[in-house]
């Protein structure tokens, strides 16, 4: 087919038994691109034929097997093992895989993606994860934000311009179901790429075989139980909380294995996904962390990384022993395979010091024994430190021998992309506080300058007159929690600057913030104070006041503003505009604060949120509402969704009958969509005022055959009278 309709099918790069579809990718030289996405429910451990397996030295085998040494292995690919735990848990999947297949597309290309709901009891909706959705804010996939969910039994197909290219990933954007299995990898290729290597996707999450993050939410509400005993929350290697989720183990693409004992090295042997490479090659690792809590530290043994992009972003090459790496973030690396032929262990393990959990993968060399590992970590040393990217902290403890390079050191790689400025060149200026934190007294829910937030009941963007929960009618303030559907309204072309914090009393664990519809500019980042010895927290930034009540533990951090006057209006000291490295997601240290600018021309209803799903579940969210009046229309078609009853409803039918309804007459028209009677009412008067000129013109032409008759008559009679004195008539009709 010709570029006229350069149409095609997301073609498979490899499809092995069962319908498991390992990856999609599309053709460089198509427009469109297509593909289908089935969202069902599997269980774990489970296989399509041999039904029950269980794992053994790092194979599985049919259930009924006693003597797996002599017996076939059942294919790893056609099961979703997770940690091999050998009762079965239920998973909601993308094409019967975890994580589901990744799409591989092209920077330019338009994406069509059907997604069918085959779930018996929930809806579902697709976010595309770090896209702007230019033009397209109807498909960014948050339900009742963007769109109405997709019902079970029902299709809804998402089509936009793949735009920029980098690492990027989809997952559900309903409850839970992006933890329990429902999201995947999406690529988007440059046209003429810097680093032409092969590659590989690399996902990496906590994992609980128990249950999943609805019930750890009651959980986190009430409390974690056992044996009569509430347990505690694991701790940060700061000594900050992280929650009391608990984790049984952690996976790398959809792969781990649970640790009866970590120290001794005994668990149970599940498989474990193998990474091939030939020694001397260069290759790309994209590492998307599709977790619902922990952030994790990567490494590879003896191998150094070169991180070059996070987030789709380039920034200045750097080379580290390892990188952290938080929900929604994406960290892209270069891995030169420069290590004698053999296998090494990839490691992903939790930041938490008191009982960390971590999951593993195989780097294998070309001609190595298939065999796992026996590699150690590196050792670091005060000969041989160990540099870490991305740390959500200042410090590791000095016995460590490890120094953390934090976000805001790292500098962009472009020289043309410089955050927009706020001397008004680029557009006039705004600042915004806000605390993504757990503030309250008895209730201490999640919210943003305390807002706990609630969803409308219908689609913010494209049904913004019946929105309900607005916070015009909830007693909102400075040292107060409410709940609503807490809302920013921001102008069109403006540069707007956020101070995000995890301040005051409510402040906790670092909160990855996700920004939907941007890629922000990260000017600036406070941290806490921390022990330079130990590592541990101290207190909170100063560069903050918090205002309120009390002091700086005390107050919500409602009403936040800088310490220093003089910083505001633009004129904070120290920020980073020429080669402010950008992201979608970004790391709010506990005690500390981030400082990001955008420039306000993507018209939309944009979420943002804390990408710990217990979290954002819990209320720490909130709407960008990006030059109303503004948004391009959707679809033709576009799916409504709204509560029964419904007052904007019957406002509206009230207003109908006030202006189309006779006085004298009953209403009969009950039950009607009020946009379609108005078009029923404009096609009535258009048919009779059509009617009408039919009706004169076959008046017109009646009168005009009456004249012809009359005509006729006379001048047949005229005929008749001249055929007797012999006169020929040959003008016109009549002849001799």
């Amino acid at each position: 087919m010709g570029n006229e309709r350069a149409f095609t099918e997301l073609i498979f790069v490899l499809v092995i038994s069962f319908g498991y579809v390992v990856c999609f990718e599309c053709d460089k030289e198509a427009t469109v691109c297509e593909t289908t996405l089935v969202i069902q429910h599997k269980l774990t451990m489970m296989h399509e034929i041999h039904r029950k397996v269980y794992p053994y030295m790092g194979k599985l085998y049919k259930y009924d097997v006693s003597i797996p040494e002599q017996s076939v292995d059942v294919p790893m690919a056609e099961v979703i093992t997770t940690d091999g735990w050998e009762d079965e848990r239920l998973v909601t999947v993308v094409n019967s895989s975890l994580p589901g297949p990744p799409i591989i597309v092209y920077e330019g290309q338009t994406l069509k993606v059907k997604v069918i709901n085959e779930l018996h009891s929930d809806t579902v909706s697709i976010h595309w994860h770090g896209l702007p959705q230019y033009n397209s804010p109807w498909m960014d996939g948050v339900a009742y934000v963007s769109q109405c969910p997709v019902l079970p039994g029902q299709s809804f197909t998402y089509e936009f311009t793949a735009e920029p290219k980098g690492t990027y990933w989809y997952h559900s954007h309903v409850g839970s179901q992006r933890t329990k299995g429902l999201n995947g990898a999406l690529i988007i290729r440059e046209r003429k790429p810097t680093w032409n290597v092969p590659e590989h996707i690399l996902t990496v999450q906590g994992w609980n075989h128990d249950w999943d993050s609805d019930m750890d939410h009651q959980k986190m509400v009430y409390g974690v139980f056992k044996n009569r005993t509430l347990l505690e929350a694991s701790k940060s290697l700061d000594g900050t909380s992280f929650s009391r989720f608990k984790l049984t183990s952690a996976l790398i693409n959809g792969r781990g294995r649970v640790y009866l004992d970590m120290n001794a090295n005994i668990h149970n042997n599940a498989p474990l996904e193998v990474f091939s490479v030939t020694q001397q090659m260069e290759y790309r690792f994209r590492v998307i962390n599709v977790g619902g809590l922990y952030p994790f530290r990567v490494s590879v043994d003896d191998h150094n990384l070169t991180l070059i992009a996070s987030d789709g972003y380039d920034f200045e090459a750097e080379t580290a022993e390892s990188f952290i790496i938080s929900p929604g973030e994406r960290y892209d690396f270069i891995l030169h395979a420069n290590q004698p032929i053999g296998n090494y262990w990839i490691r992903a393990e939790s930041l938490e010091s008191n009982n960390m959990h971590k999951a593993e993968a195989i780097l294998r060399y070309d001609t190595a024994a298939t065999t796992e590992p026996t590699s150690t970590k590196k050792q670091c040393t005060s000969t041989s430190e160990c540099i870490v990217i991305n740390c959500p902290f200042t410090f590791y403890p000095a016995s460590d021998y490890t120094h953390c390079k934090r976000f805001d050191a790292l500098k962009s790689n472009s020289n043309n992309d410089p955050a927009p400025s706020s001397n008004g060149d680029d557009g006039e200026f705004k600042e915004y506080f806000l605390n993504f934190a757990f503030p309250g007294t008895t209730v201490t829910p999640g919210s943003v300058n305390g807002h706990k937030f609630k969803l409308p009941q219908v689609s913010a963007l494209t049904q913004p007159r019946e929105i309900e929960e607005t916070c015009d009618n909830v007693d909102c303030g400075e040292e107060k929690v409410c709940e609503c559907m807490f809302t920013l309204p921001i102008n069109h072309d403006d540069v707007v600057q956020f101070v995000l914090l995890n301040m005051g009393k409510g402040r906790g664990w670092a909160h990855p913030v996700h920004m939907h519809g941007y890629s922000f500019y990260v000017v600036k980042m406070g941290y806490a104070s921390y022990n330079e010895t130990t590592g541990k927290y101290i207190s909170q930034n100063t560069d903050i006041n918090c205002r309120g009540a009390g002091n700086q533990d005390e107050s919500f951090c409602n009403d936040a503003t800088w310490s220093d006057p003089n910083w505001l209006g633009g004129n904070l000291p120290g920020v980073e505009l020429d080669n402010a490295p950008r992201k979608d997601t970004i790391v709010i240290p506990s005690g500390g604060y981030a400082v990001v600018r955008i420039k306000a021309d993507n018209p939309g209803v944009w979420i943002m949120h804390c990408h710990i799903e217990l979290h954002s579940t819990d209320g720490m969210a909130m709407l960008l509402n990006n030059s109303y009046g503004m948004y391009p229309p959707p679809p033709r078609g576009f799916p409504q969704c709204h509560g029964f009853p419904s007052a904007f409803r019957e406002s509206q039918e009230i207003n109908d009958k006030e202006i189309s309804s006779p006085e004298s007459g009953p209403d009969v028209r009950t039950g009607r969509n009020t946009e379609d009677e108005g078009y029923t009412m404009k096609m009535f008067w258009v048919t009779v005022a059509v009617l009408g000129v039919v009706m004169l013109l076959m008046m017109a032409y009646i009168l005009h055959l009456r004249h012809e008759v009359k005509t006729l008559k006379t001048s047949k009679s005229t005929y008749q009278s001249t055929e007797t004195l012999g006169v020929s008539v040959t003008n016109g009709a009549f002849k001799p």
